[in-house]
């Protein structure tokens, strides 16, 4: 870990408590269609799962007459208060974020998620400006579990893959960052616990919370 110059972030799960609210949002979404939640819902993103390619997947498995930019409109207008208000930093987040910082490691993001509410909800907890790169979901890129959002990440940070690590909370963000070539760090949240035994079996360290993957990553650094 001693060649780390820069540590690229997932957002959502990851930096912030937020999946329960993405989970009100799906669940509200396809009720308001008189649509019932698939059990297999995200079993099967074809094209990846940034924010387009997620309302497009949605527009195809239920037959939507919405365009996927209406879409994703609907989405961000159910969101945008809690990114706003209410959404909080995982504890530890800020303080590792600040300790790179300080150490002189580039910062980046790398989100499923829209450049819009990226910039609300890190904003709202006063980190933003800490970002010198946010690669959104709203790109013209394959999402995860492709390695595009990280590879544009590397290269907006101008430092090779192999010198950058991914802090995630998925499977499919995880396998993103290893099809990237880079090292990746997994912290724990809740909604991604069915597939924890999978992610243990590819990241270079899995952690229960920032304080103590931040232990570990400088210990690892000297």
């Amino acid at each position: 870990m001693h060649n780390i110059k820069a540590v690229i972030f997932d957002m959502d799960g990851t930096l912030i408590d937020s999946m329960q609210v993405w989970r009100k949002v799906d669940n509200d979404f396809l009720h308001s269609r008189g649509l019932e939640v698939p059990i297999d819902l995200f079993e099967n993103l074809p094209a990846g799962n940034s924010f387009i390619q997620t309302a497009q997947y949605f527009k195809d498995r239920f037959s939507l007459p919405d365009s996927p930019e209406s879409i994703m409109q609907e989405w961000t207008k159910m969101v945008s208060h809690h990114y706003e208000t209410d959404i909080k930093l995982k504890s530890g987040a800020r303080e590792l974020i600040v300790a790179l910082k300080d150490r002189g490691i580039k910062i980046g993001l790398g989100t499923s998620n829209s450049l819009e509410l990226a910039r609300k909800v890190l904003s709202h907890n006063a980190i933003w400006h800490y970002f010198q790169c946010a690669i959104t979901g709203d790109l013209d890129l394959k999402g995860k579990p492709y390695p595009d959002i990280y590879l544009l990440a590397a290269k907006s940070l101008q430092e090779k893959p192999e010198n950058c690590l991914v802090v995630e909370d998925t499977l499919t963000g995880v396998q993103a960052a290893k099809a990237a070539g880079m090292k990746v760090f997994a912290v724990y949240d809740e909604d991604s616990y069915p597939y924890h035994s999978m992610m243990k079996e590819i990241v270079d360290g899995f952690y229960p919370d920032f304080h103590i993957l931040a232990t570990e990553l400088f210990r690892l650094r000297k």
